[in-house]
Parts: structure tokens; C-alpha cells; sequence
């Protein structure tokens, strides 16, 4: 068998999390029993929620075991299969292949893709988990009318790249709120929101300001913070606030908080928080939806890449502190 290479959780964070509370390991990769297949995975998503599950906490799914492989969302491809639903060089993609080159399944998890007009790495991009969580957000919760201001945090990440262009295929006002002057020009001129607000300007409060002079009426919140409890202040009547992320507050740094929860009933405003594993019944039409865009080039997106699972730590502390640009992902092939 092949040599397997990844990481574990070894200890809890107490408080920001660091590089020592991985464990490198690096041992036989397993022989698929019945039942069972072998995943060579190629591709590691990072994703936010992964540092809650860090954490020893009550959550809407179980804390990541001490000792146990990284969970992780992964693509890849199929080097020996017991299972007569799956043959050898299948692609496919799984929730759970985890921080490491091999895994194993007994496939009621693996989703095969055809990724012959898209790069693979997409289904676990805009084409998977962070495409169909945008696409819930915007279309279930905001269900934006045309000419509606929809603002969206983290608005060049995995999540915000696809809300704005979905938001602005709804005939919606899209404006971004990232992090730079760069990500801000590329979500203004790639992804085509109308205006982009740089939250570490001096001048944010103004440039926000200035980007809704009509008010917000859907807010699609992946950070929490500051430029939540901003935006909270611009809310329009009725409006419908989506809350899928709060990464400002996972490493403790900041709290994300309504300064008065009057602006919910003067405003009428209807705030949600949701987590898109809960609703698979939408899955298949999302996907559908977004592959559609992808394959005839009208969905677009970017990528920030590290080489190897030895990177997967640096990198995946490095998106924590917004220094990905686009999709986080490690490429293990």
C-alpha cells in the first residue's frame, strides 16, 4: 500500500489557534475492506468552520476528536474500490476525506463528478459546500427583489465571490466589503459588484456610507465584527440579514455583537442563521444551478494554493487572518 501522509488535531487551542496544535503523521495507507474504497486525495479545502470545531463546545455538529485526522472537505480520485458503485479513476468528492493524501470510505459519503469542462478542485469551491452555501443564503433567506441593495462580507472569499454574482444575476444592487484595495478591485471588476468597501480603510464607516446611500436590504454576513455592526446601522425596513460565518470572532480577537436590538423591530428586520448541511433537500438544484454558470463561463472565481498536506497548518491559520485570496485550498497531487 502507499505511504498515507497528514495531520491530527494534537491539543485544543487556547485562544488563537497555532501550528503545534497539528501532528504530523505519516504511515501505510489503509486496504480497503468491503464495502470499502481508497480516495487518493488531490485537493484539501480549508474552510472557516474548521476552527470552531477545534474547540471542545457545544455546536451544531461534534468537536474534532484529539488524535484523529483533520476533518476536511477533499477531491480526488478512486486507486482501489470494494464497492460496485465506484471503479478505479473515478472522480469524486467527499465532506470528510480529511487533512491527508489517502482515505478510505464506504461511499455513502463520495459524490462522483465529471470534471471534463471544470478543474476538480471546483467541487469543493463554488461548486460545492461555499457555492451551495451562498446559494441558499441569497436565494432561501435575502430572496432579493431587483434593485435591492445586497451586501456581502468577505465579499472575494469562497462564500461571498458566488453570492455577489448571484445577487447581481437577481437584478439586486451588489456591494462587497473585503479586506484591501486589491480584493476590492477584483470584486468590482472580475466578479462584477457595483462597489466593494475596503474594511481596513480608516474610512470604512464613509465608504460604506457612500456604497448604500439607499440603505441595505439584504446582508450576507460571513465575518461578524465591525462591518457587521455597521451595516446593522444601514438596515432598510424589512430587511433580511443571512448570517453564515462569523470569522472575526472565532480566535476570540472580536465580538460580534448588535449594539441595540431595537434596529430588529423598528426595522422590521429578519436576521438568520443557518448552516447549509441542514438543508440537502436543495443540494441537487444548487449544484445543478452553479455548475450550469460554471461550465459556460459565467460563474467566475479565484484561488489562493498551498503545495502539499505539510502546508495545510500554515495555510490554514493563514485564512483565519484573511490572507487567502479567493478559495483556500491544498493541492496534494
Amino acid at each position: 500500500m502507499p505511504i498515507n501522509k497528514g495531520f491530527v488535531l494534537a491539543s485544543r487551542p487556547q485562544g488563537a489557534a497555532r501550528e503545534d496544535n497539528f501532528r504530523f503523521f505519516e504511515k501505510e495507507a489503509p486496504q480497503p475492506g468491503a464495502g470499502q474504497v481508497l480516495v487518493r486525495n488531490l485537493w484539501l479545502s480549508l474552510d472557516p468552520y474548521m476552527r470552531g470545531r477545534m474547540d471542545e463546545s457545544k455546536s451544531y455538529a461534534a468537536s474534532q476528536a484529539i488524535d484523529e485526522v483533520m476533518i476536511g472537505g477533499t477531491a480526488g480520485e478512486v486507486v482501489a474500490s470494494n464497492n460496485d458503485r465506484f471503479k478505479v479513476g473515478d472522480k469524486v468528492v467527499s465532506p470528510n476525506g480529511g487533512w491527508q493524501l489517502y482515505s478510505l470510505s464506504d461511499g455513502r459519503a463520495l459524490s462522483k463528478v465529471d470534471a471534463s469542462k471544470v478543474p476538480l478542485q471546483a467541487f469543493v469551491g463554488p461548486l460545492g459546500m461555499p457555492g451551495v452555501t451562498a446559494w441558499y443564503g441569497l436565494n432561501k433567506i435575502i430572496a432579493p427583489k431587483a434593485g435591492e441593495t445586497v451586501v456581502v462580507s468577505a465579499a472575494t472569499g469562497a462564500v461571498g465571490t458566488v453570492v455577489g454574482q448571484l445577487a447581481k444575476a437577481r437584478g439586486a444592487r451588489a456591494v462587497g466589503i473585503a479586506g484591501g484595495p486589491d480584493k476590492c478591485k477584483f470584486a468590482v471588476q472580475e466578479l462584477g459588484y457595483d462597489a466593494c468597501v475596503d474594511h481596513k480603510a480608516t474610512d470604512f464607516a464613509d465608504q460604506l456610507k457612500a456604497a448604500t446611500p439607499k440603505g441595505i436590504d439584504g446582508l450576507f454576513e460571513n465575518v461578524g465584527g465591525e462591518p457587521f455592526r455597521l451595516c446593522a446601522r444601514r438596515l432598510n425596513d424589512f430587511a433580511r440579514i443571512a448570517v453564515c460565518g462569523l470569522i472575526a470572532s472565532y480566535e476570540g480577537a472580536e465580538k460580534s455583537t448588535l449594539e441595540d436590538l431595537r434596529v430588529l423591530l423598528v426595522k422590521r428586520a429578519t436576521i438568520t442563521g443557518f448552516i447549509v448541511s441542514d438543508h440537502m433537500d436543495i443540494w441537487q438544484q444548487a449544484l445543478s444551478e452553479l455548475i450550469g454558470l460554471a461550465s459556460t463561463g459565467k460563474l467566475k472565481w479565484r484561488e489562493t494554493i498551498a503545495e502539499g498536506v505539510e502546508s495545510a497548518p500554515s495555510a490554514f491559520l493563514g485564512m483565519l487572518k484573511g490572507k487567502n485570496f479567493g478559495k483556500q485550498l491544498v493541492k496534494l497531487g
